[in-house]
């Protein structure tokens, strides 16, 4: 945990330099940065800017393990990522910052992006800016969720006390989850009595919502929402006290056109696209970002065989398809051993249409249809009340309008009216998974990390082929990461604690 202090450090030493090519110049001297001027409408860009990036563009391994995309065969097996042997620095960039060539774009973990985000807190509880203080709040229980359910027990309550704490204790992954449900409440009550003029350019600072206080709350009982579904299979009975306070709120939850989504100021130059459109499609020179993540067949044959036309929005056609071996130019298969695959140019990538449609779009952080099949299946549980099956459909409108499908509604409604069990709302035996199986093929590529969450918390998609590796040996999709090799060197005493950690067995609290 000690390289959890990097970020906020970086942070000053860019501003520092005086360069242009960053978003975020904070001080009015440049050359001369305190702590005194790091005020929060100065971070809160930051935050949000690293927090949407991250979610983005961070999970091209569960994107894999769950059948959204494979490799390319321009290049060689990639292990851990087909073996499934996970080791301690596979994936590490989730706890500490990852190397880069710049200052400028560095791999930025999630305890570095909380670490700005409680600095963030702290100063606006210290100037009594309450919005401030409830945006923090909601970003808190967002990254804490992740990194819960990437480790299950994780520094929290000793994560950022510097001063007392430099080897943080580990909490357990329920009480973590406890508190974020904890930090919520908090933050719809801030929200709500929120004074904007005291909130110094909130307007301005807040990227995502223009300060926007009940699009806010949406946000943060949607993520309520998200938190209690993930503990689905844990709990003996509905959350009916944590449900109750969404509804005495009576703010709702992020509905249709409402995607939580941020944008600094996104333009064609180094440093400043849309960050899913550079890590994957082109870089500001329109040279191609990415030849290694290609279309995955499970998921193409998925949506192809039930006349399903979003595949030709999550993915590119081909630059130059085999012949023979065509539609639409998707032409890949799942990782295998055959050295006559597919290169990267003869596969459609990972960047279709509907996803980077500019380099200056704005970046989805929470979206639109995410939140509604939550709702769909909180429904069909008797959590929420309201019409499961009519909120299922919506979901799948939104997701054919949010990919931008010529005649959208018409589309999907013929999609929806097809007699085929993908589709069978009525006829379906299981509808919860019946609802989650729908959402994994709407967010194809929009939240890799959410398809890896449901596929531990419900076996879904139920037919997931595993990797062709020869060296899998057995080993199944991960059912979680290693801690990074860094707490091992400097946390030791705290991380040995936790015993021996197996990412075949050593499940996340709610993975029942």
């Amino acid at each position: 945990m000690k390289k959890v202090i990097y970020s906020f450090l970086a942070f000053l030493l860019i501003i520092s330099t005086g360069c242009k090519k960053d978003f975020f110049d904070i001080n009015e001297n440049p050359n001369s940065p305190t702590a005194d001027a790091i005020t929060p409408d100065l971070i809160l860009p930051m935050v949000l800017h690293q927090t949407a990036k991250k979610m983005a563009t961070s999970y091209d391994f569960a994107a894999h393990w769950t059948g959204y995309w494979a490799r390319s065969g321009t290049y060689g097996p990639s292990n851990p990522l087909e073996n499934y042997d996970v080791t301690t620095t596979y994936e590490k960039d989730e706890w500490v910052n990852g190397n880069s060539s710049t200052v400028y774009n560095p791999t930025v973990s999630w305890y570095n992006i909380l670490k700005d985000n409680d600095v963030m807190e702290k100063r606006a509880q210290e100037t009594d800016q309450t919005f401030y203080v409830a945006i923090a709040k909601v970003i808190k229980s967002i990254g804490f969720m992740y990194l819960v359910d990437e480790y299950n027990n994780v520094p929290y309550s000793e994560a950022f006390d510097l001063e007392n704490a430099i080897q943080p204790k580990y909490d357990k992954g329920q009480d973590i989850y406890n508190d974020l449900l904890v930090q919520l409440d908090e933050a719809v009550i801030l929200l709500a009595d929120a004074d904007i003029i005291v909130n110094t350019g909130i307007e301005n600072a807040d990227i995502m919502f223009s300060g926007d206080a009940i699009m806010w709350k949406k946000l943060a009982n949607t993520q309520r929402l998200k938190l209690l579904l993930r503990q689905s299979e844990i709990l003996g009975a509905a959350p009916t006290a944590e449900l109750a306070k969404i509804t005495a709120d009576g703010s709702g939850f992020l509905l249709a056109g409402e995607t939580a989504e941020v944008n600094p100021g996104y333009t064609q130059a180094e440093y400043q696209l849309n960050p899913f459109y550079d890590t994957y499609l082109k870089n500001f020179a329109g040279s191609l970002s990415d030849d290694f993540n290609r279309a995955n067949n499970y998921v193409l044959n998925k949506l192809r065989s039930n006349n399903d036309i979003r595949y030709q929005y999550y993915f590119s056609e081909a630059q130059t398809p085999l012949g023979g071996n065509t539609y639409f130019g998707f032409n890949f298969g799942f990782v295998d051993t055959d050295p006559n695959q597919p290169k990267a140019g003869n596969s459609s990538n990972v960047a279709g249409p509907g996803l980077a449609k500019s380099a200056i779009q704005p970046q989805w952080l929470f979206t639109s249809m995410e939140s509604l099949f939550l709702q769909a299946e909180a429904m069909q549980r008797g959590w929420i009340t309201g019409d499961a099956k009519a909120t299922f459909q919506d979901a799948v409108r939104e997701s054919y309008s949010w990919l931008g499908v010529a005649d959208a509604e018409t589309a999907a409604n013929t999609y929806l009216a097809q007699n085929l069990p993908i589709v069978d709302y009525d006829g379906a035996t299981d509808k919860i998974r019946f609802i989650v199986m729908q959402k994994y093929l709407s967010l194809v590529g929009i939240n890799n990390f959410e398809a890896w969450v449901d596929y531990r918390r419900l076996g879904v998609p139920t037919d997931l082929p595993l990797s062709l590796s020869p060296s899998r040996n057995g080993r199944g999709v991960p059912v979680r990461l290693l801690y990074p090799q860094e707490e091992y060197s400097f946390n030791s005493a705290n991380v040995a604690a936790e015993g021996t950690i197996n990412a075949q067995t050593s499940k996340v609290f709610w993975d029942k």
